[in-house]
């Protein structure tokens, strides 16, 4: 058997098994496939899983679709015109619909072409309005300002699904500035509580006074009014036991003894 014969067979049957593994493509968990043939790009992207295609001519791009995670540096200035840092944390994904678009209108990394101008724009813009105490003590207030502004610049082409400062940097004399300011006013909150303390104090002292003069005063009211009440009262807190007055004689002096008295019968 002649070489030619038998290399030519062996050729063909390679070339068919490349082209069939050409032919075919597996697109990963978590991705999506962006099928460019020639240069043009089709309307749909290719879902995960096997798929087939034209060999030698077509290529599948992947696309990640899953949430994604980035940290971004910006630099703002407060409406008191002090510089801040900020350290992000992007939370964000490609929607599905809008993958194919994006391999279009964005060369290589959306977040970098498409996310992080616009992230740090809208931060800009939040810090502009409030001071840099604010900024500091106002961090969710400034998160929720630049989150909606991002959202509305980015639109419905890409998810961000949160916005995280992880840290705020001043400058060290302002931080002792907005430290010591902090300090005063804990201190000042404290003398407020103190004397608030001591007025409720003195407060509840006049209306227990003004209680008990009026208690007094009732009482002596009562007392004109109906003299034989001091006679109750006396019985009220007699104990059982009458006294007994012996005279001395003339010049003598009066002794006074008790008489025990035994309510369930005679005297002994």
């Amino acid at each position: 058997m002649q070489p030619a014969k038998i290399i030519g067979p062996i050729v063909i049957i390679f070339v068919i098994v490349i082209a069939a593994a050409q032919a075919t493509f597996v697109v990963d968990p978590g991705y999506r496939g962006v099928l460019v043939t020639l240069g043009k790009v089709s309307n749909q992207c290719e879902p995960e899983g096997l798929g087939m295609k034209k060999p030698f001519i077509s290529t599948v791009i992947p696309v990640l679709v899953r949430q994604q995670t980035r940290e971004l540096p910006s630099e703002c200035y407060s409406s008191d015109l002090q510089q801040v840092q900020v350290k992000l944390r992007l939370l964000y994904k490609i929607p599905e619909q809008s993958v194919v678009k994006i391999y279009q209108q964005y060369a290589g990394d959306p977040f970098t072409s498409l996310i992080a101008p616009r992230v740090q724009e809208s931060l800009k813009e939040a810090a502009a309005l409030q001071s840099a105490e604010q900024i500091v003590r106002q961090r969710e207030h400034i998160k929720n300002l630049a989150l909606t502004g991002a959202r509305k610049k980015i639109g419905d082409i890409l998810e961000v699904v949160d916005l995280v400062i992880e840290d705020i940097t001043l400058s060290r004399e302002l931080e002792a500035a907005i430290e010591s300011k902090m300090v005063q006013e804990q201190e000042a909150a404290k003398a407020r509580f103190t004397q608030q303390k001591a007025e409720i104090e003195a407060s509840t002292a006049i209306i227990r006074a003004k209680g008990e003069a009026e208690a007094i005063r009732i009482r002596g009211e009562a007392l004109r009014s109906n003299p034989t009440l001091i006679d109750l009262q006396i019985v009220e807190k007699w104990d059982g036991k009458s006294p007994l007055v012996v005279g001395g004689g003339a010049g003598g002096a009066n002794m006074l003894l008790p008489i025990n008295v035994n309510t369930g019968g005679a005297a002994k």
